[in-house]
């Protein structure tokens, strides 16, 4: 962790990666503590576009953060600054000579881009992707403090990250609004969640929302071994069955449904419960019908946690700031938000430990992981 005590004028807040509950909680929280603190704040547009590509932009790449503008935005989803996951700097997708696109990496135009508008530091809220890219900024001498937001829940060295909590209420309002669609017909529902590579959204709304199976990227499953288990559930007067997905699932021996691989971006998921549908259908002898939660788990206002937690992380990155500190991403370690290096944070990704409290709660409540 770096300390750098230089004044602090004017601040750049920028939000990357997919959309999460809590982005506009998290930017009034840091826009009016900033201003509490006299600082002035202006927001990127579209991650760091607004300032790679700043004629894209008629009404300006980089826009003024008053008052006024966060007033009132602490429960809307989305983010009022627009984010991207394409375009990241350090991968920039480029036209070569010979007409063929190839990654580029443009780390240092937008370090001169952010001197050329005389931004003095920078608050970067995203995932493991755009922390990553703050962590590159700051080692080439941005003035930078990560916010750890992914309904994943994926980012090391932080308890929980914001927007994760409202992507497994909902989740888990799915889940109970399909039990009875499913008894009623007696049919298998598989749910597919996000999640990517961490299975967080499908263990705990699985849990929750009472599922028969929950299958995750940390346990890669044997088909025939869900089978099995659901096919004991009518012998206990239940006939039917919810079976929950995380995008990144794999059969045993088996590998992850990826859609596409696009420069500049990672690759897109998806087809998981689709395939365990078609899988299950003939061994089960019940129909298998798919409902793909996808987007809808990004969308919506924040939970009252995710809006406490926002505030809190929004707050707690002018702080550091105001502390010296660069290359920092604030993170939640109750009852306290503590600074750990972004370096630490994105290094590795934080998957469901195989031992935790809710696997063997799930194992004990009969719930089939397929291993």
């Amino acid at each position: 962790m770096v300390k750098n005590k230089t004044k602090i004028r004017k601040i750049a807040i920028n939000t990357g990666g997919g959309d999460a509950p809590g982005l506009n909680a998290v930017i009034r929280a840091v826009v009016v503590s900033a201003l509490n603190k006299g600082y002035e704040c202006f927001g990127i547009r579209d991650g760091y576009n607004g300032l790679m590509t700043p004629g894209d932009y008629p009404e300006g790449g980089l826009i003024p953060l008053t008052r006024r503008s966060v007033r009132g935005i602490t429960h809307l989803g989305g983010t009022i600054l627009g984010t991207t996951n394409k375009g990241n700097p350090t991968k920039y997708p480029t036209m070569g000579p010979d007409g063929k696109m190839y990654e580029k990496d443009r780390s240092d135009e937008l370090v001169a881009a952010f001197k050329k508008n005389g931004i003095d530091a920078l608050v970067a809220l995203g995932g493991d992707g755009s922390l990553g890219i703050a962590n590159v900024l700051a080692e080439k001498g941005i003035r930078a403090i990560g916010v750890p937001k992914t309904i994943d829940n994926d980012l090391d060295k932080t308890v929980i990250t914001f927007g994760f909590d409202t992507a497994v209420s909902f989740a888990t309002e799915c889940l109970d609004r399909l039990h009875s669609t499913a008894e009623a017909h007696r049919r298998v529902m598989v749910v597919e969640v996000m999640g990517r590579y961490a299975g967080w959204i499908a263990l705990n709304a699985g849990v929750s929302g009472n599922a028969d199976a929950i299958l995750i990227p940390e346990i890669p499953y044997d088909i025939n071994k869900i089978a099995a288990a659901l096919k004991e559930r009518p012998k206990r007067g239940k006939h039917y069955a919810i079976v929950v997905v995380a995008e990144g699932a794999k059969p045993r021996g088996g590998a992850v449904s990826v859609v596409s691989k696009e420069l500049g971006r990672a690759e897109k998921l998806g087809g998981a419960g689709e395939r365990v549908a078609r899988d299950l259908e003939p061994l089960v002898g019940k129909e298998c019908r798919t409902v793909v939660l996808g987007h809808l788990l990004r969308g919506g206002s924040p939970t009252t946690f995710d809006r406490l937690i926002s505030l809190r992380f929004g707050a707690a990155a002018v702080r550091a700031l105001e502390e010296g500190y660069s290359g920092v991403m604030v993170a939640l370690d109750p009852p306290t938000v503590r600074y750990v290096p972004l370096k630490d944070a994105t290094s590795r990704m934080k998957v469901v430990p195989l031992d935790c409290d809710t696997i063997m709660t799930a194992r004990d409540l009969g719930i089939s992981f397929g291993d």
